[in-house]
């Protein structure tokens, strides 16, 4: 079906993001049973019940649409995950998986954070106040995994450049 008018414009990049969380979760939770960090977890955890609430909030937004919440599939999302497992299988080493997951979870929230800026402003635009606050919610959540990953990026390639007995040139700075 062409898209038409902006409306059908959000309601398909609506859909995309829909699905795209939908297989972000899926990927979360896989991710979870394969990292160690501590840390790692704890922020893989927090954000599969954030993805939870996020999906519950494009439920609300597609219902103050008039429209049946419905996913389009996302490609970009469907090649961030298989792009995850496949650099996730090519390890062994416990240490430089935690680090391949961070990286591929920090991809996912700028794509994530990518849609929903651009939804954010499509809301605002369309005079949608109540639909531009519960996005504007999902965007701010994305917006702080993104940073707290990206955060964590430095600590866990020291930890796995230790564990294969490589010292540092500078120190790792949070």
């Amino acid at each position: 079906m062409a898209i038409q008018t902006t409306q059908e414009k959000f309601i398909h990049e609506l859909g995309d993001i829909y699905d795209a969380e939908h297989r972000f979760l899926k990927g979360q939770q896989e991710m979870l049973q394969k990292a160690s960090d501590q840390q790692l977890q704890g922020m893989i955890k927090e954000h599969i019940t954030q993805t939870e609430q996020q999906i519950k909030n494009l439920d609300k937004v597609f219902s103050l649409l008039g429209s049946q919440a419905k996913g389009v599939k996302c490609d970009a999302a469907a090649g961030l995950v298989t792009e995850a497992q496949k650099t996730v299988q090519e390890t062994n080493s416990t240490a430089i998986c935690d680090g391949l997951i961070d990286g591929a979870l920090a991809k996912v929230e700028h794509y994530e954070i990518a849609s929903y800026r651009g939804l954010v402003g499509g809301a605002q635009m369309m005079g949608k106040q109540d639909v531009m606050q519960l996005l504007q919610q999902n965007l701010s959540q994305e917006e702080q995994t993104a940073q707290r990953l990206e955060q964590a990026a430095p600590q866990l390639l020291q930890k796995a450049m230790q564990a294969e007995g490589m010292t540092t040139g500078a120190s790792v700075r949070r």
